[in-house]
């Protein structure tokens, strides 16, 4: 047998091996698929996440750079901002309604999850029936199209008749400055394939486009920009796409607009009138651009607005 010290050795080198190998593990460095899930009366919602992309959020929003550098110190972010880019899944038990599809390969390498991000949340391109999009920037109708061929072949795509004159027009790109014509190039290589397949409809009204799901336009960030209100059993959310951009700003500062911006003075009244009619009467709403899964409620606090994410659910 072996003396009590030497196996006590022993022991300890095998414990440091041990150690040593769950140390040397790699780094995985990703986190989970990006999808989340809430009900909404009876309708299943579920967020989709097509990646982030950095904003040089102190260069773009209308303030001073400075204020905007303090308040992202305040809530412990830097510059340049990693910003969410989300979709929105609404299972009707009737219809797969999509709202937005993300940036696809339009904004670079950090987006364009969204079609593996649905597919681990257990659904299919296919299966999808109508999409919605709130307006015809790359991050919202990139994931429409891919090399010329729908991603979402049984799918009708809507948007509002603004944003669909204006961007799908070869006259106005023509005729558009250089830095705007990428603009015009996404949006057409995302919409065009539909619109050739006769599955795009422009959105010319206001009202219900499937049963509890409706378009209300808010103009201003684009000529058509457009949210789609849901609702069910007496619960309510209301997509806002991109009525804000910087929550560490503009809920603070409701009034700071952003360079992407078509108009604005209707931008911030369009903020303004949603923001507050959701603060009074406690509906959801949900952003493009808000920190995924980019739900909550919103409050009323001074001038301003104080967001309430959503808690976590398992949803039982």
């Amino acid at each position: 047998m072996k003396p009590l010290k030497q196996t006590l050795s022993a022991i300890a080198a095998a414990a440091a091996l041990v150690s040593a190998a769950h140390a040397a593990a790699p780094m995985v460095k990703t986190p989970a698929p990006g999808y989340y899930r809430i009900m909404v009366g009876d309708f299943e919602v579920t967020p989709i996440n097509d990646g982030t992309f950095d904003l040089p959020v102190d260069q773009i929003l209308h303030q001073k750079p400075e204020l905007t550098r303090a308040a992202l110190e305040k809530n412990h972010l830097k510059l340049p901002l990693e910003t969410s880019d989300n979709a929105f899944l609404i299972n009707t038990g009737s219809k797969l309604v999509l709202v937005d599809t993300g940036a696809g390969a339009l904004f670079g390498p950090t987006v364009g999850k969204f079609l593996q991000n649905l597919k681990a949340a257990g659904y299919q391109p296919e299966q999808i029936d109508e999409i919605y999009i709130t307006h015809l920037h790359g991050d919202h109708v990139g994931g429409l199209s891919h090399d010329g061929q729908r991603n979402f072949p049984n799918a009708v795509v809507r948007a509002g008749k603004p944003d669909a004159d204006r961007w799908l027009s070869q006259a106005n790109m023509d005729k558009a400055p250089a830095d705007e014509k990428a603009d015009y190039q996404g949006a057409m290589a995302s919409l065009n394939p539909y619109v050739k397949a006769g599955k795009f409809k422009a959105i010319e009204a206001d009202g219900q486009l499937v049963p509890g799901v409706s378009a209300l336009a808010e103009h201003g960030h684009t000529p058509g920009h457009t949210t789609y209100v849901v609702e069910s059993r007496g619960q309510k959310l209301v997509l806002i796409g991109d009525l804000i951009h910087v929550a560490a700003v503009q809920m603070d500062n409701p009034q700071v607009t952003v360079a992407f911006d078509s108009d604005e003075k209707a931008a911030y009244a369009a903020r303004k009138k949603v923001f507050d009619d959701a603060a009074k009467k406690a509906y959801l709403i949900g952003g493009a651009h808000l920190q995924f899964p980019g739900l909550g409620h919103l409050q009323t606090q001074g001038k301003g607005y104080r967001w309430v994410p959503v808690n976590y659910t398992q949803m039982r």
